[in-house]
Protein backbone atom coordinates (compact mmCIF):
# COMPACT_ATOMS: atom_id res chain seq x y z
CA UNK A 1 0.00 0.00 0.00
CA UNK A 2 0.97 3.69 -0.32
CA UNK A 3 -0.11 6.28 1.89
CA UNK A 4 0.70 9.86 2.47
CA UNK A 5 1.28 11.16 6.22
CA UNK A 6 1.95 14.45 8.08
CA UNK A 7 4.81 14.47 10.57
CA UNK A 8 4.97 14.89 13.49
CA UNK A 9 2.91 11.59 13.79
CA UNK A 10 -0.55 11.46 16.42
CA UNK A 11 0.57 7.78 16.38
CA UNK A 12 -2.81 6.33 15.52
CA UNK A 13 -1.94 6.70 11.95
CA UNK A 14 1.08 4.84 12.05
CA UNK A 15 -1.11 1.72 13.55
CA UNK A 16 -2.13 1.31 10.33
CA UNK A 17 0.84 1.23 8.76
CA UNK A 18 2.30 -2.42 7.47
CA UNK A 19 6.23 -3.34 6.85
CA UNK A 20 6.59 -2.94 3.00
CA UNK A 21 3.79 -0.43 2.69
CA UNK A 22 5.61 2.68 1.05
CA UNK A 23 5.16 6.33 2.26
CA UNK A 24 5.43 9.82 1.16
CA UNK A 25 5.72 12.06 4.49
CA UNK A 26 5.55 15.64 4.27
CA UNK A 27 5.64 18.49 7.41
CA UNK A 28 8.41 18.44 10.09
CA UNK A 29 11.19 15.93 10.83
CA UNK A 30 14.28 15.80 12.68
CA UNK A 31 18.27 14.94 11.95
CA UNK A 32 20.39 13.54 14.42
CA UNK A 33 23.07 11.17 14.18
CA UNK A 34 25.72 9.22 16.12
CA UNK A 35 27.09 12.81 18.29
CA UNK A 36 23.84 13.99 18.85
CA UNK A 37 22.26 11.18 19.82
CA UNK A 38 25.02 10.79 22.52
CA UNK A 39 24.57 14.93 23.63
CA UNK A 40 21.08 13.98 23.96
CA UNK A 41 21.41 10.25 26.54
CA UNK A 42 23.96 12.67 28.35
CA UNK A 43 21.45 15.97 29.13
CA UNK A 44 18.73 12.69 30.00
CA UNK A 45 21.23 10.92 32.39
CA UNK A 46 21.17 14.61 33.90
CA UNK A 47 17.93 14.86 34.65
CA UNK A 48 17.77 17.95 32.11
CA UNK A 49 15.20 18.06 29.30
CA UNK A 50 16.13 17.54 25.23
CA UNK A 51 16.59 20.67 23.28
CA UNK A 52 13.92 19.28 21.12
CA UNK A 53 10.15 17.90 22.24
CA UNK A 54 10.15 14.78 20.59
CA UNK A 55 6.55 13.56 21.11
CA UNK A 56 5.54 12.76 17.83
CA UNK A 57 8.20 13.32 16.02
CA UNK A 58 10.43 11.29 13.26
CA UNK A 59 14.03 11.33 13.66
CA UNK A 60 16.26 11.21 9.94
CA UNK A 61 19.66 9.63 10.42
CA UNK A 62 21.29 11.33 7.87
CA UNK A 63 24.56 13.28 7.21
CA UNK A 64 23.79 16.51 5.09
CA UNK A 65 26.37 18.05 2.52
CA UNK A 66 26.23 21.50 1.74
CA UNK A 67 23.78 22.94 0.21
CA UNK A 68 23.99 24.44 -3.76
CA UNK A 69 23.06 27.61 -4.48
CA UNK A 70 19.42 27.85 -4.21
CA UNK A 71 18.64 25.09 -2.03
CA UNK A 72 17.99 24.57 1.33
CA UNK A 73 20.25 21.42 1.64
CA UNK A 74 22.82 19.23 -0.13
CA UNK A 75 22.57 15.18 -0.55
CA UNK A 76 20.69 13.72 2.21
CA UNK A 77 21.14 10.48 2.15
CA UNK A 78 20.40 7.67 4.98
CA UNK A 79 22.52 6.91 7.71
CA UNK A 80 23.25 3.05 8.91
CA UNK A 81 20.64 3.09 11.77
CA UNK A 82 21.76 0.42 14.11
CA UNK A 83 24.77 3.17 15.49
CA UNK A 84 21.74 4.99 17.18
CA UNK A 85 20.11 1.29 18.43
CA UNK A 86 21.51 2.45 22.40
CA UNK A 87 20.00 5.40 22.15
CA UNK A 88 16.85 4.89 20.31
CA UNK A 89 14.81 2.47 23.04
CA UNK A 90 14.92 5.60 25.38
CA UNK A 91 13.93 8.20 23.02
CA UNK A 92 11.26 5.77 22.01
CA UNK A 93 10.55 5.72 25.32
CA UNK A 94 9.85 9.54 25.59
CA UNK A 95 8.00 9.30 22.65
CA UNK A 96 9.52 9.70 19.34
CA UNK A 97 7.26 7.78 16.55
CA UNK A 98 9.35 7.63 14.33
CA UNK A 99 13.16 7.09 12.88
CA UNK A 100 14.07 7.19 8.99
CA UNK A 101 17.39 5.23 8.64
CA UNK A 102 19.09 2.36 6.59
CA UNK A 103 19.22 -1.06 7.37
CA UNK A 104 18.56 -3.58 10.45
CA UNK A 105 17.61 -2.84 14.47
CA UNK A 106 18.69 -4.56 16.93
CA UNK A 107 15.71 -6.35 19.15
CA UNK A 108 15.83 -3.99 21.69
CA UNK A 109 14.77 -0.88 19.07
CA UNK A 110 12.01 -3.52 17.70
CA UNK A 111 10.59 -3.91 21.06
CA UNK A 112 10.81 -0.21 21.67
CA UNK A 113 8.80 0.19 18.65
CA UNK A 114 6.10 -2.16 19.57
CA UNK A 115 6.18 -0.94 22.86
CA UNK A 116 5.43 2.55 21.98
CA UNK A 117 3.21 1.91 18.37
CA UNK A 118 6.19 3.39 16.89
CA UNK A 119 7.21 3.13 12.71
CA UNK A 120 11.25 2.31 11.38
CA UNK A 121 11.56 3.63 8.25
CA UNK A 122 14.31 3.27 5.45
CA UNK A 123 15.40 5.51 3.11
CA UNK A 124 17.00 4.33 0.00
CA UNK A 125 20.64 4.47 0.30
CA UNK A 126 22.59 5.87 -2.39
CA UNK A 127 19.76 8.40 -3.52
CA UNK A 128 20.92 11.52 -1.18
CA UNK A 129 20.22 13.54 -4.56
CA UNK A 130 17.10 12.18 -4.68
CA UNK A 131 15.83 12.19 -1.63
CA UNK A 132 17.55 16.15 -0.95
CA UNK A 133 14.41 17.58 -3.55
CA UNK A 134 11.73 16.34 -0.68
CA UNK A 135 13.51 19.12 1.72
CA UNK A 136 11.77 22.47 1.67
CA UNK A 137 13.62 23.74 4.49
CA UNK A 138 17.20 22.83 6.98
CA UNK A 139 17.57 24.61 10.03
CA UNK A 140 20.03 24.06 12.82
CA UNK A 141 18.25 23.70 15.86
CA UNK A 142 20.53 22.24 18.74
CA UNK A 143 23.83 21.35 19.22
CA UNK A 144 25.26 23.94 16.43
CA UNK A 145 29.30 22.83 17.51
CA UNK A 146 28.86 19.66 15.82
CA UNK A 147 29.21 20.73 12.83
CA UNK A 148 27.01 17.92 10.19
CA UNK A 149 26.04 15.90 13.41
CA UNK A 150 24.33 19.05 14.67
CA UNK A 151 20.01 18.66 15.31
CA UNK A 152 18.37 19.83 12.29
CA UNK A 153 14.65 20.72 11.76
CA UNK A 154 13.80 19.67 7.87
CA UNK A 155 10.73 20.61 6.39
CA UNK A 156 9.83 18.23 3.78
CA UNK A 157 6.89 17.23 1.42
CA UNK A 158 6.42 13.86 0.23
CA UNK A 159 9.17 12.42 1.03
CA UNK A 160 9.59 9.16 0.17
CA UNK A 161 10.09 6.11 2.91
CA UNK A 162 9.26 2.49 3.14
CA UNK A 163 8.04 0.43 6.49
CA UNK A 164 10.48 -1.91 7.32
CA UNK A 165 9.33 -2.62 11.01
CA UNK A 166 5.81 -1.65 11.65
CA UNK A 167 4.25 -0.79 14.84
CA UNK A 168 3.03 -4.63 15.31
CA UNK A 169 7.17 -5.26 15.31
CA UNK A 170 6.70 -7.31 11.18
CA UNK A 171 10.40 -6.44 9.85
CA UNK A 172 10.39 -6.57 6.35
CA UNK A 173 14.24 -7.42 6.31
CA UNK A 174 13.08 -10.56 7.77
CA UNK A 175 10.20 -11.33 6.21
CA UNK A 176 11.89 -10.71 3.07
CA UNK A 177 14.66 -13.34 3.89
CA UNK A 178 12.13 -15.76 4.74
CA UNK A 179 10.17 -15.40 1.54
CA UNK A 180 13.07 -16.04 -0.65
CA UNK A 181 13.63 -18.98 1.03
CA UNK A 182 10.54 -20.17 0.06
CA UNK A 183 11.35 -20.11 -3.32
Amino acid sequence: MNYHLTAPFDGEELKKLRSGDMVYITGTIYVARDAAHKRMQEVLDKGEKLPVDIQGQTIYYMGPSPAREGRPIGSAGPTTASRMDKYAPRLLDLGLRGMIGKGKRSQAVKDAIVRNGAVYFAAIGGAGALLSKAITASEVVAYDDLGTEAIRRLEVKDFPAIVVIDSTGDDLYIKSVEQYCKL
